[in-house]
């Protein structure tokens, strides 16, 4: 693996980590689990699109027979905030291998009335009984190796969108500098963006993690030249396997700005070089 080495030492573990703290669900009933939304997972107040996604992941590991997402697609119809939240989910088929299930997650506003979030349809499956058969095309994204990207805590006070906001102290985030024109003012106009990825506490990744992969990286819309935050209106996640230990590449690409709204791909790599996770969201750019 090209830059193989991270420059830190694991410290938690899949299980115990505050990743895995702050997306906990408690059932309260079947098909029902109550969750709090850790303020920590932030981005100018807003709870990341990713880590809700984990949030709804593991009320649905829970819900279906199969503990793996293989495909999750979810809808955000209200923005979500730091809280205690609802999830109510749904079998609507289980089979020898995969499960397929919906979930909604439902907060209350000022007058106490439920208020859904976020809606998404997931099929669920067993990734360790895949064949070990692969054919692709696909090639790992050519970045630096991590010591030679950079960071929120490298950049100058004041000029990353990302180095003051609370989800970036959770996460080990290293972009290529090739892409990091648009922190200096100098957008390259490609759409792109690229990093390494990791949770700050040394915790490797696993199916539910790159939920949160796919959507850590500042948008690629601040490669078009554009300011201010790119709110998600869908997101599908495709999962391929499971992560080796390590940090992970993500690729982020845009081809198609159009009508104020624009398609984000990602692709996910493990320190074994194979693609893990594959993503599309269709977000909301803000011109002006």
């Amino acid at each position: 693996m090209a830059g193989a080495q991270a420059a830190q030492t694991t410290q938690a573990t899949i299980g115990d980590s505050e990743f895995d703290r702050d997306t906990a669900v408690t059932p309260r009933e079947p098909g029902v689990y109550e969750a709090d939304l850790s303020e920590g997972w932030t981005i100018a107040g807003a709870v990341n699109g990713g880590y809700l996604l984990a949030v709804l992941g593991r009320a649905l590991a829970d819900a279906l027979p199969h503990i793996d997402p293989f495909t999750i697609s979810a809808h955000y119809l209200t923005a979500s905030r730091p809280g205690p939240a609802v999830i109510r989910t749904e079998a609507a088929r289980t089979g020898r291998t995969l499960s397929t299930g919906q979930a909604s997650l439902l907060q209350y506003d000022e007058e106490g009335n439920e208020v859904e979030r976020i809606r998404v349809l997931a099929s669920y499956g067993d990734l360790d009984g895949l064949p070990d058969d692969v054919r692709t095309t696909a090639e790992p994204p050519r970045m630096p190796p991590i010591e030679q990207c950079f960071g929120a805590e490298d950049a100058p006070e004041g000029a990353s969108p990302m180095g003051s906001f609370p989800i970036a102290d959770r996460l080990l985030l290293k972009l290529d500098p090739s892409t990091l024109g648009w922190a200096l003012g100098q957008p390259s106009g490609k759409g792109e963006m690229r990093a390494w990825f990791g949770l700050a506490d040394g915790r490797d990744a696993d199916p539910l993690s790159l939920l949160l992969a796919v959507d850590a990286l500042p948008p690629t819309a601040f490669d078009m030249g554009l300011q201010g935050w790119v709110p998600t209106i869908e997101l599908t996640v495709h999962v391929r396997c499971r992560p080796a230990p390590g940090p992970l590449r993500v690729a982020l690409r845009t081809r198609n700005l159009a009508g104020g709204f624009l398609e984000e791909d990602a692709e996910v790599w493990d320190s074994a070089d194979r693609l893990v996770a594959q993503s599309r969201q269709l977000a909301r750019a803000r011109l002006s």
